[in-house]
Formats: C-alpha cells, structure tokens, sequence
C-alpha cells in the first residue's frame, strides 16, 4: 500500500470516526467470509457499520479526532465497529453474535470518546430494548394501579360489613 492510499485511508476512516462517537475494537480471527458478511449486515441493520483496517492506521485515524489510541486493543487481526449516535443496538448485535459463534470479542471500546472496558461493552449489549424497558415500566404501573384498587376494594368491603352489624 503506497503512502498516498493509507493517507487516504487515515482521512475516509477519521471522517467515520468523527461521524460515529462511539466505537468497539474487535478481534474478527477464526471469522470466516460468510460470518463477517452476516456481521457486517446485521450491524448495518442495527445502525452501525464493521471496518476492518491495519491496526497502525486506525491508531492514526483515532488520534486525528482527539480519541485515545487504545494500543494495548491493537494487537492481531482486530476491527472497529462504528456505533453511530446510539450505542446500544450495536453492542447488542455484537453480544449476540459472539454468544452464536464465539467471535468477536471485544477487546475496547469508547462510548462518547471515552475508553471503557469490555466488559461494559457486553453489559451494555445486555440491556433490554426500549420497547421492553417502556412494557416493563407500564406494567410496574399497571401492579402499583391494582394494589391501589385492592386497597381500596378492602376498605369498601370492611365500610360495608361494619355498616350492616
């Protein structure tokens, strides 16, 4: 690769970067074809996008937006998966993915430019979807509604029987 193609591909990888604030470093080894392009697609339908790149470049592309270089994350055959603006859908595919086929792992990651663990990373997969959060939270009111109702109903009942000796 000439030095005017990895200049190029520092500037299109920085000008992704700058448009997705939150990124994952992975490790892709022992991923076939297939595999990455299901990855790749499922990432793509979650908002997010798979970039594979030398690990030297991305380095330079995240220091070109101010981002930490996490060089202990670049070691072997890693790949970036661009977030977008919200991180969850992506960290979801990615945790699902690995729990099918044992890859990717996550080996780093930065949400808002800040470095987090991978461990965050695949808790933050872990997290039910918005939908599942609004249904739990309408059905914990939904409890609160007929305990009050309960309540209520009792104190009628226990008006009527003393109301009737």
């Amino acid at each position: 690769m000439s030095k005017t193609e990895r200049q190029a591909t520092v500037e299109s990888l920085a000008t992704q970067l700058k448009g997705s604030p939150n990124v994952f470093v992975t490790d892709f080894q022992g991923l076939n074809v297939a595999r990455m392009t299901e990855l790749r697609r499922r990432l793509r339908a979650a908002g997010g996008k798979y970039v594979v790149v030398k690990n030297s470049l991305a380095q330079r592309a995240l220091a070109a937006n101010g981002l930490p270089a996490l060089p202990a994350a670049f070691k072997g055959q890693v790949g970036l998966v661009l977030a977008g603006a919200d991180p969850l859908p992506s960290a979801k595919v990615v945790g699902e993915f690995a729990k099918e086929f044992q890859k990717p792992t996550v080996k780093a990651g930065l949400l808002e430019g800040k470095s987090v663990e991978p461990a965050y990373v695949k808790r933050l997969g872990e997290i039910p979807s918005r939908e599942a959060l609004l249904g739990m939270f309408a059905g914990a009111l939904n409890s609160i509604l007929y305990q009050v109702v309960g309540a209520l109903e009792a104190l009628r009942t226990e008006r009527d029987q003393q109301a009737a000796s």
